[in-house]
């Protein structure tokens, strides 16, 4: 299937420079070139575009000014901003209609990498229906403007643990959370820890950054949530089976990389159960009560009426923000890790058993019909089916 691409910008060189550096996509994508926004706006009213990349910087429509539109008109359209170091006032203003951000000069490899996963999106979500509410969703900005902030220092040449907590000091709420977290049996440090920049030490920055996605997401979804939904059982469920998994990846002697893939899937693996209940509440309600009455699994009961599941949904949005391939499959399979595309040892495999062996205690929400087990023929087609016992013993760490 031949994808649209749409590339925006009001310098007629640079575009030339774009075409030429794409020229070898050119059997892959269906590239189009607009001179400025309303240029863009006009070709997006003829035809139907996969993905847009837009400048930040152009007169009289900006990128910021024309992704706020196409949010509103082209939904299904998912959004990139190309911009400088010295835009980052305007990059802050652009949370709300960017899905991704991408730094100027980008590199080639970069840009088709960034723009082939956004159209791989699709494969997650195809219910139209469900796909336009992720995209419209105002509760859930793009990305949370402290993880932004987080991430601009982590990728800066002079980045310190200092300025990291600083930015964390910033937001009360955070600074109280990450204490709370960092004291806990979660966490295990061994002496109580109140000063933000020691608790920074004590986690390692690529922790901090995971801890401040998943914090500030759960925070800015709404507060209308489906009756039965229980915030704090879902975090502390969440959070047990980010730890969980973690701990089955460093059993294995998982390098940090995946350890930290690991912890942000399990966090996030039920994002899109917190989307579902407070974007559609009553007919989230309906689908529980489905799910006890027919003695489905919620998911099974998600496909029966919205026509899509919660991993899905949640798998499709961190796939909009740029999260990592290993943290969106762990997410969109981590109830069938056997229709993953990819079989191999990964973060979804501890993800899919740390969630199934502590399903017993609830995702947050009354208990449904069927619960979740362990796909022991996955694991057996990985040569890990006899690591169940070992991983089993594990157990989970209170929060």
């Amino acid at each position: 299937m031949t994808r649209r691409i749409l590339f925006v910008d009001d310098d007629p060189n640079l575009l030339q420079g774009l075409k030429r550096m794409l020229r070898s996509m050119r059997h892959e994508w269906e590239m189009a070139f607009a001179l400025g926004g309303q240029e863009a706006l006009d070709q997006l009213g003829r035809t139907s575009f996969d993905v847009i990349v837009s400048d930040v910087r152009m007169p009289v429509i900006n990128g910021v000014q024309l992704l706020e539109e196409v949010k509103r008109r082209f939904p299904h359209t998912v959004r990139i901003l190309l911009s400088g170091q010295s835009d980052a006032e305007m990059i802050m203003s652009a949370i709300g209609p960017a899905h991704q951000y991408l730094a100027k000069p980008c590199e080639a490899d970069v840009l088709k990498r960034t723009i082939n996963r956004a159209c791989m999106l699709g494969d997650y979500l195809s219910n139209d229906r469900l796909k336009q509410l992720v995209a419209q969703v105002e509760t859930i900005p793009p990305l949370p403007s402290l993880y932004l902030e987080l991430e601009n220092e982590l990728k800066s040449s002079n980045s310190s643990v200092d300025r990291a907590a600083a930015i964390v000091a910033q937001d009360i709420s955070m600074t109280a959370k990450l204490l709370k977290l960092v004291n806990s049996a979660f966490f295990g440090a061994h002496r109580p820890i109140a000063d933000p920049v020691q608790a920074v030490l004590f986690l390692g920055l690529d922790t901090l950054k995971t801890l401040v996605l998943s914090v500030k997401i759960f925070e800015q979804i709404g507060s209308q949530m489906a009756s039965g939904f229980i915030y704090d059982r879902f975090w502390a469920h969440s959070l047990a089976v980010g730890e969980y998994a973690r701990n089955i990846v460093l059993a294995e002697n998982g390098d940090r990389r995946m350890l930290e893939e690991t912890l942000a899937a399990g966090l996030l693996h039920d994002l899109g159960v917190l989307l579902l209940a407070s974007q559609l509440p009553d007919a989230y309600q309906e689908t529980f009560q489905i799910a006890a009455r027919e003695q489905l699994s919620l998911e099974e009961a998600e496909r029966h009426t919205l026509g899509a599941t919660h991993a899905e949904i949640g798998a499709y949005l961190l796939g909009l923000w740029g999260l990592s391939t290993s943290v969106v499959e762990a997410v969109a399979f981590h109830h069938n890790p056997h229709s993953c595309p990819t079989r191999q040892w990964s973060p979804l495999t501890a993800v899919h058993v740390a969630n199934a062996l502590l399903h017993d205690t609830t995702d947050g929400l009354e208990r449904t019909g069927a619960s979740d087990e362990v796909d022991m023929a996955y694991l057996d087609s990985l040569g890990l089916s006899e690591r169940i016992a070992t991983w089993r013993d594990l157990g989970s760490v209170p929060v």
